[in-house]
């Protein structure tokens, strides 16, 4: 069941959704070569923390830190770590999600790691434009739908792929709700849109067509392309209105 959000569970979204905005824009200046991952995560907890907020990933389903740091060829829930330093050419993925009086606020970006390779400087730039054109395509009484096809409509031209497996999600007083948002076009989220309804679109997008991919058997958690390939992913938490969508993760 997806529900619908009150004006007041809105408006604690809004606050949420800042938060989180907040966080990505302070995390950025450190997101630099020679830093590691786990360096992110500690700082990132102790912003959360001195706003009176909870780092949602952090113990959600065992999940062992505050952030995921996705780099390079990691799609998602990349675990921070000492020993990941980030080097010259790399892309890293920053998702955070911060509870704030009990709403979560949920975003990421992908950053470019000194000189980055044009091709992956292209796909990462491109990968954001994908989102933004998923977001323009919500609006009530439209399908759910529409936002795969107008991401794949944009990224088919470059001979990207979305993941298929992972996508978007309701979010509320809970991390994960309904619906399931797909990147790409399926009758599966021919879900009609109503003003009030939350959710996040976080296209993650490969080089190439083979959108497969695998998690890690060590820890459960990261999850990479199968065929190694470089992988981009931004993210915002949107309100459905009468008009459109409103982005919940700006500020």
């Amino acid at each position: 069941m997806i529900k619908i959000k009150t004006r007041e569970e809105i408006e604690k979204m809004r606050q949420a959704g800042a938060l989180a905005a907040q966080l990505l824009n302070y995390i950025e200046p450190f997101v630099i070569a020679g830093v590691s991952t786990q360096h992110l995560n500690d700082l990132c907890e102790e912003f959360t923390r001195q706003r009176g907020a909870i780092s949602a990933p952090f113990n959600y389903h065992g999940f062992p830190k505050s952030i995921c740091t996705s780099i390079n060829n990691v799609v998602c829930h990349g675990i921070p770590s000492a020993d990941d330093i980030l080097k010259n050419g790399d892309i890293v993925n920053v998702d955070v999600t911060v509870i704030l009086n009990g709403y979560h606020g949920d975003t990421s970006r992908t950053f470019l790691i000194g000189e980055v390779d044009e091709k992956i400087k292209n796909l990462v730039s491109r990968t954001e434009k994908a989102m933004y054109r998923g977001i323009a395509a919500v609006k009530a009484g439209k399908y759910l739908s529409e936002v795969g096809k107008a991401i794949e409509k944009y990224l088919s031209k470059f001979g990207y792929s979305t993941v298929r497996s992972y996508g978007g999600h309701g979010i509320g007083s809970e991390f994960h709700e309904e619906p399931f948002v797909l990147h790409h076009f399926s009758p599966e989220n021919k879900i009609r849109l109503e003003a009030g309804m939350i959710f996040t679109i976080e296209p993650m997008v490969c080089i190439g067509q083979n959108y497969e991919v695998v998690t890690s058997a060590t820890d459960g958690w990261t999850v990479t392309t199968a065929d190694g390939s470089i992988n981009a992913q931004f993210e915002h938490t949107i309100l459905v209105t009468s008009t459109g969508a409103e982005i919940l993760t700006v500020i």
